[in-house]
């Protein structure tokens, strides 16, 4: 399996991958998040976590969105991430509720409003759900290159069966037959969940499974 080291070849991938992702029709994206959906909301990683950190999608990007709504039926607690720059371009995650009002923010991505100052501690998360732009079949993970997860999430780093759980949620066509990168500040996935269900990965050797099932 060849293994993309250049940043020329990562930057050809990351254009070429979003490319795909935008080109997919409006029914095909709804199509992939309701199977999305479906696949893992009865797997006992989703049913066992109350506090769920989630993103609303942008560029193409595979939608959690009726995911978020069944995790609000069943009561459970729904955050989105809020870019932080003061404090080392890390992530602040505040509340999301079908009430909360959203507002862009300088990349256009929907945020909601940092007052009342109500961020959640990163580390009380069950379950944290990341976008991302390619994948590869040991859990690497290839984001836009600005690090806010990895830095946010670095202490996952020494202990990565400590809370959060960190899965990434993609399309199937984001699957990269290359090998990526894996650099000492990245933050190892638990998994990887597209409209074909869900694929773990396993510390140390990041061995592969698929399961959709609790």
């Amino acid at each position: 399996m060849a293994t993309r080291n250049t940043t020329s070849d990562l930057i050809a991938l990351r254009r070429h991958i979003r490319h795909q992702r935008r080109a997919l029709s409006e029914g095909q994206r709804h199509a992939h998040a309701e199977l999305l959906a479906h696949h893992f909301s009865g797997h006992a990683w989703f049913r066992r976590a109350q506090r769920i950190a989630a993103f609303l999608p942008n560029d193409g990007e595979q939608d959690p969105t009726p995911l978020i709504e069944t995790a609000w039926e069943r009561g459970k607690q729904v955050f989105l991430p809020v870019l932080n720059r003061l404090y080392g371009n890390r992530l602040w995650f505040f509340p999301y509720t079908p009430e909360t009002r959203l507002a862009p923010n300088r990349f256009g991505i929907l945020e909601p409003p940092i007052k009342p100052f109500t961020p959640v501690p990163v580390w009380t998360l069950d379950l944290v759900l990341t976008p991302l732009v390619a994948f590869d079949a040991n859990g690497n993970r290839l984001g836009m290159g600005g690090g806010y997860y990895d830095r946010t999430f670095a202490f996952l780093r020494h202990n990565p069966r400590h809370k959060p759980r960190l899965l990434g949620v993609a399309h199937d066509l984001q699957h990269t037959n290359t090998t990526l990168p894996r650099q000492a500040w990245d933050v190892p996935l638990q998994g990887v969940l597209t409209e074909s269900g869900l694929s773990t990965f396993a510390p140390p050797h990041c061995k592969k499974s698929v399961n959709v099932s609790s």
